[in-house]
């Protein structure tokens, strides 16, 4: 034990200038403490994060006070006053013993940083964490299985949420070898059997791609991994694949700058190395449905085994690591932030920048409390309620269920009587006094509530219970909007006013949008302008025009009619481009669309609304144009199609590939300068072996 604490000693010398003061209490702790092994692991770990020597020497502290409480007073009064304030929080944060229901899990994790005013508790108190579950070994006891639960449903989601994700695939690949002991064996062997050819292969990999950077005088960052067990095991039974089918054990990431880097770097890797069929993903002209934007592709490297590669730009990145489309959220499998995942996700950016910033900035940052702006408090029993600052018992009642809200008289807080407009503070214990005799609520608890969910069941009261009621308050209140506007009801209540107006609010009788009203769910002032609206429409002129549209574009790049100074704009339908015959449409308001002559659409239109259209001058603007293709199946097609195209300086903005029988269907989107430009782009395509078909295709 003495050479671990001599360790322990070395390394916090040689990577912090600890005072005489300071240098004192750590060996003084260090005398004290048991678990030597548990502290160094932990110690190092802070080191690689460089956590700041008032963490270090506080959390020393706290492990001798833990392990020998009698010794608190004398060396608490040692510790200056920011040392105490982060002793106390460490001491705060409880182990935890007992998990039920996901909805109790995802309380304990809010306690559990709301409890730790200061993040830099929170992350030793994780790799404890990792620690203790990194030295246990199988049969596990019932209270250490309980342990490994834990683990799972709570530390491991908890440290990836706050960018420690190297820390939560430990933590993983221990469970993983704990609950399926023999897998995680078989899956190790697997692996460190080929860890040095896949070394190996990732630096060959990554240096083509350099050169290819450099080649295309690109400013990138390459990134590159081996899947850890773990991951290779929840993949393996997520999606029922054998080890052979998992073809992201080794991955590249590439790093650009914009999306036209993206894909020429996706076109030089596919000359570089055979891309697998049916592997390309374009989610950059695609993007998943929760906005995850990068371009994924599988390729046979030098050893012939598959590589994933995903590229990608900083912007991509940075919204994938930090934004509502983080991995974490996808994980989690939900489908928008909440307030708390928020104020996380700049805690992971902090993490990853560490290396750059100077240690003062990033202990700074480690000091913020998560829950500023919001608030967490609890019921009698323990459940835990999250609101944002400024809430009250009335908003608390109401989260608990309508009825409570409904009937709610006042509560205790902490033991002691309040009026139900206490405002709620963080760490309250909260119960609300209900009275079955109470008649509900008052419209002026719609002034004190601050959610949203409180705000709505309060109206749905006025809706529902006081009907007769909200009818008259309804009428009188848009009677006396109506005579402040000058209006009568004869004015704007007619039959065929109220018919489309009933049918914008899904409601069938005037009674119904009085009682709207009346109950706050319609505001007066909305129904009362779409009544005006009503009664003081009145056609549009057609924009005056001359018989022909030339086009070009002003000082600030805006499409105008040459002549008249009219805004004109581009059909989506058939996307035309300079050097196609055009034509131009009329619109009311909306100034001047143009077709290109041959669009199906113009079958549609009013005829008399037509009028010639004309490229008036040639610019540097660019046109969007798709271009669609038939090729034979074949693993080089997809890197000649997107070469031949780069190859003519023309920039790809969407890609898209789709396996059918024996051929693929590709798609490409691009930026032209002009017809001639598109069929000189058609026709490069046309001369690669194996294309059956190339047109241009519309949207």
């Amino acid at each position: 034990m003495e050479e671990i604490a001599n360790r322990i000693n070395k390394m916090i010398a040689e990577n912090y200038q600890l005072t005489e003061r300071e240098e004192k209490l750590a060996q003084y702790a260090l005398s004290f403490s048991l678990n030597f092994p548990r502290i160094e692991k932990m110690i190092e770990r802070s080191i690689d994060i460089k956590l700041d020597k008032t963490t270090i020497v506080c959390f020393l502290v706290y492990q001798l006070i833990k392990m020998n409480p009698e010794q608190e007073e004398k060396v608490v009064a040692k510790l200056n006053k920011e040392e105490q304030v982060l002793v106390t929080d460490f001491k705060s944060i409880k182990n935890i013993n007992e998990l039920t229901t996901s909805e109790e899990v995802e309380d304990i994790k809010k306690l559990f940083l709301v409890m730790g005013k200061d993040l830099r508790v929170v992350i030793l108190k994780l790799f404890g964490v990792y620690y203790d579950v990194s030295i246990l070994n199988n049969p596990l006891t019932e209270e250490e299985k309980g342990f490994v639960k834990q683990v799972k449903e709570i530390h491991m989601p908890l440290s990836e949420r706050l960018g420690l994700d190297n820390l939560k695939q430990a933590m993983n690949d221990n469970v993983v070898r704990l609950e399926h002991p023999e897998e995680f064996e078989r899956l190790t062997l697997a692996i460190e059997s080929k860890r040095e050819e896949n070394i190996k292969q990732l630096e060959i990999t990554k240096a083509k791609i350099e050169n290819v950077l450099k080649e295309l005088n690109i400013k990138g960052e390459i990134q590159s991994r081996i899947k850890r067990v773990s991951s290779i095991f929840n993949k393996l039974h997520n999606k029922q694949l054998s080890l052979d089918q998992i073809y992201d054990i080794l991955a590249m990431r590439v790093i650009v700058q914009t999306v036209e880097e993206c894909y020429e770097v996706l076109g030089r890797i596919h000359g570089l190395y055979k891309p697998m069929v049916g592997r390309m993903k374009d989610y950059i002209a695609n993007p998943k449905p929760n906005g995850y934007q990068s371009l994924h592709t599988a390729i046979i490297v030098d050893n012939q085994h598959p590589m994933e590669v995903q590229i990608r730009t900083v912007e991509m990145h940075k919204e994938s690591e930090y934004g509502v489309y983080s991995h974490w959220l996808y994980k989690e499998k939900k489908t928008k932030q909440d307030a708390l995942d928020k104020r996380m996700t700049w805690f992971r950016e902090t993490i990853d920048n560490a290396k750059t910033m100077s240690n003062e900035d990033f202990i700074e940052s480690l000091k913020s409390d998560l829950y500023e702006g919001l608030l967490v408090v609890q019921t009698p029993k323990g459940r835990v309620l999250e609101f944002p600052e400024g809430s009250t018992v009335i908003d608390f009642a109401y989260a608990i269920h309508s009825d409570i809200g409904n009937q709610c008289v006042g509560a205790k807080i902490n033991g002691k009587l309040r009026p139900f407009n206490t405002t709620l503070k963080n760490g309250d214990i909260v119960e609300i006094l209900t009275n079955a005799n109470s008649k509900g609520p008052s419209r002026d608890w719609l002034k004190v509530v601050k959610t949203a969910s409180a705000r709505s069941k309060i109206k749905a009261f006025f809706k529902n219970e006081l009907k007769e009621e909200n009818v008259k308050l309804g009428k009188t209140m848009l009677y006396q909007a109506m005579q402040e506007k000058g209006y009568t009801s004869a004015q704007l209540l007619t039959e065929e006013y109220l018919a489309e107006i009933l049918k914008k609010y899904n409601m069938e009788t005037l009674d119904e949008l009085y009682a709207a009203i009346g109950s706050g769910s319609v505001a007066t002032s909305q129904a009362l302008s779409r009544f005006i609206n009503l009664s003081s429409k009145e056609e549009k002129e057609i924009p005056k025009i001359s018989s022909a549209v030339h086009l070009k574009r002003n000082n600030d790049g805006v499409l105008i009619d040459g002549d008249s100074g009219m805004m004109v704009r581009f059909a989506g339908c058939c996307s035309p481009i300079e050097g196609d015959d055009i034509i131009g449409y009329i619109s009311r308001g909306r100034g001047v669309t143009i077709h290109r002559l041959n669009c199906p659409n113009l079958h549609y239109l009013e005829e008399e609304r037509l009028v010639e259209a004309t490229w008036h001058n040639k610019d540097n603007t660019t046109f969007t144009a798709i271009i669609r293709v038939v090729a034979e199946k074949s693993d080089n097609n997809i890197g000649r199609i997107t070469n031949q195209i780069t190859a003519l300086k023309i920039a790809i903005k969407g890609f898209d590939a789709k396996d059918v029988g024996n051929s693929f269907f590709c798609t490409l989107v691009i930026d032209v300068k002009n017809k001639k430009e598109l069929e000189s782009a058609i026709n490069s395509i046309r001369g690669i072996k194996g294309i059956l078909s190339v047109e241009r295709g519309e949207r």
